[in-house]
């Protein structure tokens, strides 16, 4: 029996306002109790994503499952703690079964997107997933995301999708981050050890003593626990994304997300996400290089809401790739904004003064009509015009 089941319903609470969501499934949801998988509790949590797309908001999926999908198709015994290259086999032989179960919930097409921390580490591969997801969402396509456990040695030792999950919400700018689990909230102790233990219902801020509280896995089939799900929502407070932790076990609590409710823990976001990014946007270590600007360019870009075009490119110095944050200047010298660049260095020369429209035809290829993105930009004239603090 769940803790969900075995204690009263929570009370409800608003959800912030979210336009985009990232939602996080566990194994625990998806296994059966003799392997494989069962969509005993996926059916509820396909409805609220199907429900989302109806009131106009996405949804990106990050769902575990694989390895339990694996070892119940070779239909004999692997230990459930089995040596690496064992898991990693039968995560690459689960995740189609793993994809058809979601895609035989509904009526949209599913797409498998798997990562790695590496690659969201890694500016140029982050730019590449960002617009492959973004363009999914824009072909009303769910995509589900996994860590790609067959290549993965490192991650897959860490071994937990919540994390994977909180970098996906700020890799695509998500309002908020729904973690699925068979657990309806954070308690002040263990539940499934000490019957005094009391549901937290919000968290404005994460100390060590709430840390303190969180225990490892209770599912056979899981590798995360209380405490992967705490880490998580960290990392997205910090990106400004606020947290939801529910039992997806439990209908009612479904429903209640998609009228806007949540029976659970909310763990508030630091700020917002806006604030967040372009606060990292200004204060990261630039890369070596900077990109001129003439003095349109640089009214525009002081505004805060204007892409940089290369026909307002007047010059580009030093070296830098695809997905480094770089410096730009105006014609005397002065910084205007700061930005993750579409096009390295060498490219960014060639397409110096030129209309978006030729990019393709200067280069053979384009990844976009910006040389820089307004939301992979940072004003820096825009900051100081709006007191917001820059050091």
């Amino acid at each position: 029996m769940s803790i969900a089941s075995a204690r009263p319903a929570l009370p409800e609470q608003p959800l912030p306002a979210w336009r985009r969501a990232v939602l996080k499934v566990g194994s625990s949801l998806l296994a059966a109790d003799g392997g494989g998988l069962n969509a005993r509790y996926a059916e509820a949590l396909a409805g609220f994503i199907s429900a989302s797309r109806e009131q106009g908001r996405e949804v990106i999926l990050v769902s575990s499952g694989a390895v339990a999908a694996g070892r119940a198709l070779l239909r004999q015994h692997v230990p459930s703690g089995g040596d690496l290259a064992a898991r990693q086999a039968l995560a690459a032989l689960g995740q189609a079964p793993m994809i058809a179960l979601w895609q035989s919930l509904g009526t949209r097409p599913v797409a498998q997107v798997l990562l790695t921390h590496d690659d969201l580490r890694n500016r140029r591969r982050y730019l590449n997933a960002r617009a492959t997801l973004r363009e999914l969402l824009a072909l009303d396509v769910l995509p589900v995301v996994n860590e790609n456990d067959t290549v993965a040695v490192d991650e897959l030792k860490l071994g937990d999708n919540d994390n994977l999950a909180a970098i996906v919400a700020a890799l695509v700018d998500a309002d908020l981050l729904l973690i699925a689990s068979d657990v309806d909230a954070l308690y002040s102790a263990d539940p499934r050890r000490d019957p005094a233990a009391v549901p937290i219902t919000r968290v404005d801020a994460l100390t060590p003593e709430l840390l303190a509280m969180a225990g490892g896995s209770g599912s056979s089939v899981g590798t995360g626990g209380m405490r992967t799900k705490l880490e998580a929502a960290t990392k997205a407070a910090g990106a400004g994304i606020a947290t939801a932790l529910f039992s997806g076990r439990d209908e009612a609590t479904v429903s209640a997300l998609a009228r806007g409710f949540l029976r659970g823990t909310l763990i508030a976001a630091w700020g917002t996400r806006m604030q967040a990014r372009k606060y990292w946007l200004r204060h990261a270590p630039a890369a070596p290089g900077r990109i001129r600007v003439d003095a349109g360019a640089a009214r525009a870009l002081a505004g805060g809401r204007a892409s940089l075009l290369p026909g307002g490119v007047l010059g580009v110095e030093g070296d830098f790739q695809r997905g480094d944050l770089v410096e730009i200047v105006d014609e005397a010298d002065q910084p205007v904004a700061r930005g993750l660049c579409q096009y390295g260095a060498t490219e960014a020369r060639r397409l110096a003064g030129r209309h978006s429209r030729e990019i393709e035809q200067v280069l053979g290829y384009s990844y976009g009509a910006e040389v820089v993105h307004r939301d992979d930009l940072a004003s820096l004239a825009h900051a100081e015009m709006t007191g917001e603090r820059t050091a």
